[in-house]
């Protein structure tokens, strides 16, 4: 299994749900609104919070865990839906997990996804 996360503009959000809704076997994602800054410290950011005389940029964190054959394609449909060529694009990060379990039952392994 692996687990996808990705930070990404907020108005790329739409373009990448739909992106990922297209593929079938998407067991499902999580998102967040989240502050934070890159390598420009979120200068230029379009309505940056303020906190601790930091400036932060306003990003969107989408997280999804997949079986490790559908990660490659998660992956290239996120990338390809946020990107807009401008800094500030994001990143994806991917991860292997050792294990998954579903709370319910107590029932694990990547069938439980």
């Amino acid at each position: 299994m692996r687990e996808i996360k990705a930070i990404i503009q907020p108005f790329m959000l739409e373009n990448v749900l739909r992106a990922l809704a297209a593929i079938d076997e998407l067991p499902g994602l999580t998102v967040s609104q989240v502050l934070g800054w890159g390598q420009s410290r979120a200068a230029g950011a379009e309505d940056p919070v303020f906190e601790g005389g930091h400036a932060f940029a306003r990003k969107t964190k989408l997280e999804v865990v997949v079986r490790d054959e559908l990660a490659d394609q998660v992956v290239t449909a996120l990338v390809t839906a946020a990107r807009t060529g401008r800094a500030g694009d994001g990143k994806v990060f991917v991860h292997e997990v050792g294990r998954a379990i579903r709370v319910r039952t107590g029932e694990e392994g990547d069938h439980v996804l």
